[in-house]
């Protein structure tokens, strides 16, 4: 298996997402307070996905 780094673009998008969540666990944007866990799991998904995926 052959790993490749991520697009910038899918790179950008799951920093936005791990930060959205890790701001909402602590408490600065208390509307994604009850989805901050799965923001940090879905940036880290797209991440390894996007490694292990050619032209991700």
């Amino acid at each position: 298996m052959k790993l490749t780094p991520p697009t910038f673009g899918v790179w950008l998008i799951a920093l936005l997402l791990g930060g959205a969540g890790i701001a909402a666990r602590l408490g600065y944007v208390p509307v994604l307070a009850a989805h901050a866990f799965w923001l940090v799991v879905s940036g880290f998904v797209l991440l390894v996905a996007a490694t292990v995926f050619a032209r991700l």
